[in-house]
């Protein structure tokens, strides 16, 4: 083999002065095409996409605060104050780990007497708040804003927030009439109801200001802040840089405050019930209270735990409306229903006697029924029997009539439907409308006697307080009432029509007007200056059948004159309408008239309330 081949067969020398050159060209080409990349990487990224990108920061390093927008104010028909928007002050916490809040929270647990739970609770909120800072403590009292405001600077983490907030001059008076005031949760804020809500905006959660949301609630603004990378709050921008938020508008209602502060202060102490006023002609509510209330001033900025919880846990449900949402026997109340249909049908007049006299009860298909009086009313005309109450009359004009024809006339009467009055949460009440419903209902036909009980308002009719009144205006108006409503406003639609002769309603008044005089079941609560007109009644009670509820539903008015209120209350187990319900009514209707015509009145009294700017109790 030659040399040469034996050269050629020899590997390249890696240090050879060719081979570095040709790898230090590879290597310069590598780094150029690096550099161009990263070059125009830069070039896109600085100049091409520097819009985006520069967007994309900020939306990182800035967020959006809602302003809210003061709510709009609520007046009664007399231009007094229900329902004020005031500033406030809240303390709130920046979102951040566990730790970090524990800490921020710890110099000021003392102050605002935070315990382990309050504080845990934070942090919960704190971890869905979605970078939102989280309120601490909703009321702060002056001392409480003005010791903050002297340490301000050495807490980390906190803030103290100025806002409006709500607040209820009248109290626990007022509440089941204006509800209350709560943050829009995820379920509310989803909803087609509250459509262009945000996160964090208050809303009304019953009663009329949840009725009236879009007028009382306005637009909240925006007010831009900057944040770090774990949301913490670093500061603001100046006030041209946010949107101001736009107030809610004032509305003003048919109630008379003093009325229902007046109900609010005679109510029989510890008794639950609900009483209804409204105007015969027009259907305006005056007053439309229930008890046990509740001071709405709680809910303002926020509810606290142990609030709460003691409300939804009290066995007397003080959450309930129960002149709107609770549905009773209406008991004898009812028997006036029996009297219009049994004098339409000209199957009664008002003197003709019934055959068979009261002498405590009497039997039929198999059945015996009592009436209220052990021993008797005797023989019965229809005026008598409605002032005495007599069941025994009632049974023989019901056995007459017919189930049928109770049933549909009840039913054309309204008392299977709601009113329709604005103001949340009205049920419908509960009552036969024929033999068929029984069967659909409880799967069986309801025997002959059935009828004795849907005679005298037992039996499976339940009516809200709220029905009752409105039945009560169509008697005291001439046979019509228009839809009860709670907003001022000019006219509504007739709501009840009885289709009743003047004939009729002369009967069923002057029945009505017995009940109040001597010898009627209510006889002690005639008024002195002015013509009471009503009918008590002694309710089934199924929770505890020795405690029956009390009704008293009636209207009065100038003596000589029409009707001007009409009155319904009910007493849980309050065991007598003349004694427990009739008292309350006749004292409101006294109160409104002596109001009305420029008689004195006996002074309101103070009413204890939370007052939300200060946090404190105090009287209004």
């Amino acid at each position: 083999m030659s040399r040469y081949q034996d050269l050629s067969l020899r590997p390249a020398d890696p240090f050879h002065p060719h081979s570095r050159r040709q790898r230090s060209l590879w290597a310069v080409l590598a780094i150029v095409l690096m550099l161009g990349a990263l070059g125009s990487a830069f070039f896109r990224t600085q100049i091409v996409r520097n819009g985006e990108f520069a967007l994309r920061a900020d939306d990182n390093r800035f967020d959006v605060l809602p302003i809210p927008a003061p709510r709009g104010a609520i007046y009664d028909r007399n231009g007094k104050l229900v329902a004020e928007t005031v500033t406030g002050y809240s303390l709130m916490v920046d979102p951040g780990p566990a730790d970090s809040i524990r800490a921020w929270l710890a110099p000021v647990a003392q102050m605002l007497a935070l315990d382990s739970a309050a504080v845990h609770d934070v942090i919960g909120r704190a971890r869905t708040s979605r970078g939102k800072p989280v309120q601490v403590a909703p009321r702060l009292s002056f001392e409480q804003v003005s010791r903050l405001e002297e340490r301000q600077v050495p807490l980390r983490g906190l803030r103290l927030d100025r806002r409006p907030i709500r607040r209820y001059p009248a109290g626990a008076a007022v509440a089941h009439v204006v509800g209350y005031v709560l943050e829009a949760n995820d379920r509310e804020l989803q909803s087609k109801e509250f459509e262009g809500y945000v996160q964090g905006q208050h809303v009304g959660k019953t009663g009329i200001e949840r009725q009236y949301e879009r007028t009382l609630g306005g637009k909240p603004g925006a007010q831009f802040i900057e944040v770090n990378s774990r949301g913490q709050v670093l500061g603001r921008f100046a006030p041209t840089v946010e949107q101001p938020p736009r107030a809610g508008g004032d509305v003003r209602l048919t109630l008379d405050l003093d009325l229902q502060r007046y109900a609010h202060q005679v109510w029989p102490a510890g008794m639950r019930g609900a009483a209804v006023a409204m105007v015969p002609s027009t259907g305006e509510i005056l007053a439309l209270y229930s008890a046990p209330s509740y001071d709405p001033n709680l809910f303002v900025g926020g509810i606290r735990s142990h609030d709460w919880a003691a409300l939804n846990r009290d066995p007397a449900r003080p959450l309930l409306n129960r002149a709107v949402a609770g549905i009773y026997p209406p008991a004898s109340t009812w028997k006036l229903a029996t009297a219009i249909v049994g004098l339409e049908r000209r199957v009664i007049t008002p003197e003709y006697v019934m055959p068979v006299a009261c002498t405590g009860g009497m039997a039929y298909a198999g059945r015996y029924s009592r009436c209220m009086k052990r021993d008797g009313h005797g023989p019965q005309n229809l005026i008598q029997a409605i002032a005495n109450s007599c069941n025994v009359y009632f049974y023989q004009l019901g056995i007459r009539l017919g189930l049928d024809v109770l049933a549909a006339e009840g039913t054309r009467l309204g008392f299977s439907r709601p009113t329709g009055i604005d103001i949340p949460g009205e049920r419908t009440g509960t009552f036969p409308t024929g033999k068929s419903w029984y069967v659909d209902r409880f799967g069986w036909r309801p025997p002959p006697s059935e009828v004795m009980n849907v005679s005298i308002g037992q039996g499976p009719n339940a009516q809200t307080p709220l029905r009752m009144a409105q039945f009560f205006s169509a008697l005291a108006g001439n046979g019509t009432a228009r839809a009860p409503h709670m907003l001022l406003r000019r006219e509504t639609p007739v709501e009840t029509d009885l289709r009743l002769s003047r004939q009729t309603l002369q009967a069923v008044w002057q029945g009505m007007a017995a009940v109040i005089e001597a010898g009627g079941t209510a006889h002690a609560v005639e008024l002195r200056r002015f013509k009471l007109y009503g009918k008590t009644g002694t309710s089934q009670n199924s929770a505890d059948p020795r405690k029956p509820h009390a009704w008293f539903t009636g209207f009065a008015g100038p003596r000589g004159g029409q009707p001007e209120i009409v009155v319904a209350v009910i007493v849980e187990f309050g065991e007598s309408g003349g004694r427990a319900a009739a008292p309350v009514a006749a004292r409101m209707a006294e109160y409104y008239l002596n109001k009305k015509h420029g008689y004195t009145n006996p002074p309101l009294a103070d009413i204890p309330i939370v007052d939300p700017v200060r946090d404190t109790t105090r009287r209004e």
